[in-house]
């Protein structure tokens, strides 16, 4: 039992903690974390997909077993951990930039800020382009950035923790499918992909809760998600967009530029297409789907704790 106390409680700290000063401004770990990640890119590259297994296996095991060697610091460790790995705070802030350079007309303030939430390129959208581009990326980045981390860190403490974003880091560092990552990042990409099943499906179950909050409908967003979700390319990024589509009441997909060449994504629910306008909303919508998370998870927590709690009392 007081293991579980003190995950739920490091859990609670390290989220007042990324609410209170966001992502550390330097000697951040998850940046670290990358630039040991792209050394180690120079020895283990190969244009094959066992040289990426190796990659992942190494990086993602190594930070694991971080997690392991710390983890039985009771609540400190919890909540330093929780503290690196979320980007909520960041992903609302920035959000609310690019809203707020979107209404004062300014699309070059605003296409500076773009590459801070997606790979997209910018110089090829307008005011409109932009806002689609910003609020798809917050609602797959609450899944990525928020709920995937906290529910992790519900099922595995430290180790699940910081064995997540690793993945993801590497994820968004490789798993591009262009042609120096086709293979070598197919591992990158696939794991990902296996470690954010649940949690972008709890995104969708949590923003269908929260959805009347900002306006939408719980039936809706459940509605466009079994609906739409499946056409995304993505198994995990069509069910948070799509549910996010639903509770705005808006239309997202279409044609999409990124650096690396033109995706046409298939369009997600039945409203219009999102305006500048519809940005804060999604912040809105994101930061409460960020806070049920903690809730959910906490409760996990708890629930899960409670059988171990239970057998000590039997055995006294």
């Amino acid at each position: 039992m007081r293991s579980g106390v003190s995950t739920a409680a490091g859990l609670l700290a390290g989220f007042a903690l990324d609410r209170l000063f966001g992502d550390p401004q330097r000697w951040h770990p998850v940046a670290g974390f990358g630039m040991l990640a792209a050394s180690l890119e120079t020895t283990t590259y190969a244009d094959r997909r066992r040289a990426g297994i190796v990659h992942e296996i190494v990086l993602v095991g190594a930070t694991v077993g971080v997690g392991l060697a710390i983890r039985r610091g009771g609540a400190l460790p919890v909540a330093l951990a929780t503290w690196t790995v979320l980007g909520g705070r960041s992903l609302a802030r920035t959000g609310h930039a690019m809203a707020q350079r979107l209404e004062s007309g300014d699309l070059a303030g605003a296409r500076e800020l773009l590459p801070a939430l997606c790979g997209r390129d910018p110089e090829v959208l307008d005011a409109d382009g932009l806002a689609r581009a910003a609020l798809e990326s917050i609602a797959e980045n609450t899944s990525d950035a928020a709920v995937a981390p906290l529910l992790w860190g519900a099922v595995a403490g430290v180790p699940g923790l910081l064995g997540y974003r690793a993945v993801n880091t590497l994820d968004a560092m490789i798993g591009y499918r262009n042609e120096r990552y086709r293979r070598f990042g197919w591992a990158a990409a696939r794991v990902d992909d296996i470690a954010n099943l649940l949690p972008a499906r709890v995104t969708g179950l949590l923003t269908a809760v929260v959805a009347p909050a900002v306006g939408g409908r719980s039936g809706e967003v459940v509605r466009i998600w079994h609906r739409d979700a499946h056409r995304h390319p993505s198994p995990n990024a069509g069910v948070v967009e799509a549910s996010a589509a639903g509770a705005l009441g808006i239309r997202l997909g279409g044609r999409t530029e990124y650096r690396h060449g033109i995706e046409q994504r298939p369009e997600l629910g039945d409203g219009r297409p999102p305006a500048v306008a519809d940005l804060r909303r999604a912040v809105r919508l994101s930061t409460l789907v960020q806070y049920a998370a903690l809730a959910s998870a906490v409760v996990l927590v708890v629930a899960r704790s409670a059988p171990n709690r239970a057998r000590g009392q039997s055995n006294d």
